[in-house]
C-alpha cells in the first residue's frame, strides 16, 4: 500500500511538474510589490500635454474596472468567472502587459497613447465597453494605474511606433493586388474565403493562454477590435495582436501590398461610410472569393 501510494504521488507530482511548464511562466506578486511599484517612475503616463499619475486612478479602477480585471490586476475580478461566449475575450490580465491593440512592433510594449484610445474606444465584441465619458486626465491615470501592474514596465521602454506610409488612391489595380496578398499570406485559413471567419483553422483557434477565440468576421459589420479607419487596419496586421494566433505580417508584406491588402479588405466588409469605393471596384472587377490553391 505505500508503495503504491508513492507511486501514485509520484505520478501527480509529475503530471503537475508538466501543466506548470505548458502554462506562461509568471510570478506570485504581492499587494507589497505593487504598492512598491506605485511609487516608482513608471507609474505615471504622459499623453500629448497630460501627465497621468497611477494614484490618481485608484478610486476609478475600483468603481469602473476591479470586477473584471481584478483588486490585483488579473483579469480575475469577480464578474470575469461569468464572462463567456459569445462576450469572449476574458479581460485583459494587465500583469503579463501583452496587450492586443498598439501602435508598436510585435513584443514589445504599447505606448501610453495606445492605451489612452484604447479606453476611450473599447472593444467590440467584448465586454469592454468605450469608456468615453472620463475625462482626458481620467484616462491618462488609468494609464498609470494599469502600468503599474506589471515588472515589465519596471524594465522595458515601449516599442517605437511603426512608421505608417501616405495612404495612396484607391484603384481597380490595388484591390486585385490585396486579393492575392490575402490569398499567399493565407489570411483565408482563419478568416475564411470570403472573410466570413469560417477557415480550415478558425475552430481551432485559441489565445496565449490557452483559451478559444474567434477570427474577425468581416462581413457582420461589426467593428475591428483595434479601430475603424483605413490606418487602424494597416496597423493591425504590421502590428500583429499580441496574446492571439494574428501575428505581425511586418516581414512578410511590403508597405504597398499592406495598403493593398487594407483596400481588398474593404470590399468583404458591408457597405458604410469607409469603403464605398472599394466596393464599387469589386463589383466592377467581379470578384470572387479566394481559392486556397
Amino acid at each position: 500500500m505505500r508503495t503504491k501510494s508513492f507511486l501514485q504521488c509520484s505520478l501527480l507530482m509529475s503530471a503537475a511538474a508538466v501543466l506548470a511548464l505548458s502554462l506562461p511562466a509568471r510570478a506570485q506578486l504581492s499587494t507589497v510589490q505593487l504598492q512598491e511599484w506605485l511609487n516608482s517612475p513608471a507609474a505615471t503616463s504622459h499623453v500629448a500635454n497630460i501627465t497621468g499619475n497611477a494614484k490618481a486612478a485608484a478610486a476609478t479602477y475600483r468603481r469602473y474596472c476591479v470586477g473584471c480585471h481584478g483588486e490585483m490586476g488579473d483579469g480575475n475580478g469577480e464578474v470575469a468567472q461569468w464572462i463567456e461566449p459569445p462576450m469572449y475575450p476574458k479581460p485583459r490580465d494587465f500583469q503579463l502587459a501583452i496587450f492586443k491593440c498598439r501602435s508598436t512592433p510585435t513584443g514589445t510594449l504599447p505606448t501610453d497613447e495606445d492605451l489612452f484610445d484604447t479606453i476611450a474606444r473599447g472593444l467590440d465584441r467584448s465586454n469592454m465597453p468605450p469608456w468615453n465619458t472620463f475625462t482626458k486626465d481620467e484616462r491618462a491615470n488609468l494609464v498609470a494605474w494599469i502600468k503599474h501592474f506589471s515588472p515589465r514596465w519596471q524594465n522595458e521602454k515601449p516599442g517605437t511606433p511603426i512608421q505608417i506610409p501616405p495612404e495612396p488612391e484607391v484603384t481597380p489595380e490595388r484591390v486585385k493586388a490585396g486579393e492575392e496578398v490575402y490569398g499567399r499570406v493565407q489570411c483565408w485559413k482563419c478568416h475564411g474565403v470570403q472573410g466570413t471567419a469560417n477557415g480550415p483553422s478558425a475552430s481551432t483557434l485559441t489565445d496565449d493562454l490557452g483559451r478559444p477565440i474567434w477570427a474577425y468576421n468581416f462581413t457582420d459589420g461589426s467593428r475591428p477590435k483595434c479601430g475603424s479607419t483605413d490606418r487602424d487596419i494597416y496597423k493591425i496586421f504590421m502590428t500583429g495582436l499580441d496574446g492571439t494566433p494574428m501575428p505581425s505580417f511586418a516581414d512578410n508584406i511590403k508597405p504597398d501590398e499592406a495598403w493593398d491588402l487594407v483596400f481588398y479588405l474593404r470590399t468583404l466588409q458591408p457597405h458604410n461610410a469607409f469603403n464605398a469605393k472599394e466596393r464599387q471596384i469589386a463589383n466592377q472587377l467581379g470578384l470572387k472569393p479566394v481559392s486556397p490553391q
